[in-house]
This record gives C-alpha cells, structure tokens and sequence, in this order.
C-alpha cells in the first residue's frame, strides 16, 4: 500500500486487524466464518477474545437477529464473546443495539497508522537490550510467559495463545511474526508483526511490571516496523490504548479512526476475561 490519504488509512487499520483475526483458520482450536455480512470466530476457551465478531455489514432490520444469533451460539459454548466495531461497522449506530442486548462497552481505543518512511527513531534504547524473532517452541513459551504477565493474562488464555501460535508455526513465508526482548539475558518483552492488507500491522506490545519506563516498549515497535520498511511494506498500523498512544504519536504515527470493543458474558466471574 502506498496511498496514503485519510480514507485509505482508516480502512487499512481495520483491514490488518480483519487479517488477524482471519489467521485463526490456521488454528485447530477456533471455527473462523468469513461471512458476507461479518468475521466471526467461537472456540471453546471462556476468553472474549477467541471469540470475536468484526466487519460488521449488517442490516437496521436484521441486527437484532444477528446479535440473538451470536448470543445463542456463545452461551452453546458457555464462552464470552468481544464485538468490534469501526469506522466501516454498519449499521453506524450498531453500539445503540449491542448495549440493548446487554454487552458492556469496553473503551475505544485509537486506530493509528504511519509512514514507514518518516519514522522516529526515539529515545535509546536500554543497555543490554537484544530484541529476536520467535523462530523455535522454547522461545515462544517464553514469548507467551512475559505477554502474560505483561498483560496479566490467566494462564488458560496464555497457554491458548502459545496453542494458537505453534499452530502457524516459525515458516518464514508466514505473515504473523513474534519478537520477544531480552534485556541482560533475561525475557521482559513482546511484539507482534502482521503483514497483512497491504500494511504492516503491530500488535501484542507488553513488557514486565519491572523493566517499563526503560523505553523498551518503543523499541519492541520500532524493530518490526523497520524490518517491515525493508521489506518493502510503506504503511504501519496500529490500535493503542490511551495511554499507548502518546508513545505511537512520538514515533510518527497519527490517530485515524476508533476501535471499539463492547464485550458479552452470561455470567461475570475471574475466570471469564479478555
């Protein structure tokens, strides 16, 4: 991709986030529908996540079914469900229906991009830093360890995350990359690159509660957006939360659109999250 009008950028930003969400076909765990009206995915794992609904494409007079239908099937499989929407969702007051139906809204975050072109480089980064593409299972464990803890994850959706990606597997060819962070030996860091639509896509950013504000989580973006940049990919994309964001802005990426989640769960507990 190239073109980089406002327009062109929104609809890049959903459209690697749509990618994501489709490279669960490779995953024997989840059922993934790429359907006309919507993306959906269901797994037997109680993390929302796993479970999600995007590309939303639906009717005004068909909304209330559709959603019936999502609640139906979840409550089969006694599984929360995340429902994203964004500047393409229709109908464009969808949140209206999905709060009626009893989901919680759960922030909307912004939906940023960049010219790989015009990167800033930022502050240094710590000494002792290495930052490495997952390449092998060991290191993976230690990937999905630190996303983890860095996004304090129960261990049933940690161990599904180290599932999900042995099932893509370490090919070169496959567009779904991990780096982890090792700083003095030691892993205290994640990122994840898509190349996907056209853009490169970031994602999975974490770092341990005791190795932040070292600038660490900048450099986990930076190095796969480079390695994206020599590739030959022009466009970075990404969504941040609030609090991510001012970091993204220094490196040269700017808001375009909103990614709103709005979760459902039968019944709240500790051990239905994500």
């Amino acid at each position: 991709m190239q073109d980089l009008s406002e327009p062109s950028l929104k609809a890049a930003i959903e459209a690697n986030l749509f990618e994501l969400m489709l490279m669960f076909r490779h995953w024997n765990q989840a059922e993934i529908h790429n359907d006309p009206d919507m993306i959906w995915s269901i797994t037997d794992i109680p993390f929302a996540r796993f479970n999600s609904i995007l590309r939303s494409q639906i009717s005004p007079d068909c909304i209330d079914a559709a959603i019936e239908t999502a609640i139906t099937r979840c409550k089969s499989k006694k599984v929360p469900m995340m429902w994203w929407t964004g500047p393409s969702t229709r109908p464009a007051d969808l949140d209206k229906y999905l709060l009626a139906h009893g989901f919680t809204h759960k922030g909307d975050q912004p939906g940023m991009a960049a010219d790989l072109f015009h990167l800033r480089k930022g502050p240094p980064e710590p000494p002792g830093l290495v930052i490495n593409k997952v390449t092998d299972l060991k290191t993976l464990q230690k990937w999905c360890t630190v996303f983890g803890a860095g996004f304090k994850l129960p261990e049933f959706a940690r161990d599904a995350f180290l599932d999900f990606n042995s099932d893509i597997g370490f090919n070169s060819q496959v567009p779904l990359l991990n780096y982890i962070g090792w700083l003095n030996e030691e892993p205290v860091a994640t990122s994840t690159l898509l190349l996907g639509a056209g853009v490169a896509g970031i994602y999975n950013v974490a770092t341990i509660p005791n190795a932040r504000r070292k600038g660490i989580g900048y450099a986990m973006t930076l190095k796969p957006l480079q390695e994206a940049r020599a590739r030959g990919y022009r466009v970075g994309v990404l969504y941040a939360s609030e609090m991510g964001a001012n970091v993204y802005i220094k490196m040269g990426f700017k808001e375009y659109c909103k990614i709103g989640q709005y979760k459902w769960e039968e019944e709240p507990s500790n051990h239905s999250a994500g």
